[in-house]
């Protein structure tokens, strides 16, 4: 584990509000500010709720991120969990295949500037996602 990397261990709502505080913790100190922490915190919180729900365990990890002068936040959330079967219907705002509003995989991807997703079914799933500091803060 890298010194500038949290990991958040996920297996239950309580983790999920431990995952959005230190994740909208982290974004703070690295420049993000009002609206964007609130983004990063219910993108973190739609993650987390999916491992809890479909997983059962699973960690969030947040460290940050730099790509040339931009500097960022990065938010993988991995579990070894049933895997998704049809990742492209997974990602339809509106689909889901619980009782959930369909809101968590499409909308966590609105929120961030990055998302990547790879799942694999019987292995798991890990959702890398990052949300860039804009120039115009601080």
């Amino acid at each position: 584990m890298s010194p500038n990397e949290t990991r958040v261990p996920i297996t239950s709502e309580a983790d999920i509000v431990t995952a959005r505080q230190k994740g909208r913790s982290l974004a703070a100190e690295l420049g993000f500010q009002g609206a964007d922490l609130t983004l990063i915190a219910t993108a973190i919180s739609e993650v987390s709720r999916n491992i809890v729900e479909y997983a059962e365990r699973g960690e969030i990890i947040l460290q940050s991120a730099n790509h040339g002068n931009r500097r960022g936040l990065c938010i993988v959330a991995s579990d070894r969990g049933p895997g998704i079967p049809d990742i492209t219907q997974a990602m339809q705002y509106g689909y889901s295949s619980r009782r959930g509003l369909g809101v968590g995989l499409p909308g966590a991807k609105l929120l961030m500037d990055d998302f990547e997703i790879v799942s694999k079914v019987g292995v798991g799933t890990t959702i890398s996602m990052k949300k860039w500091v804009r120039s115009n803060a601080r």
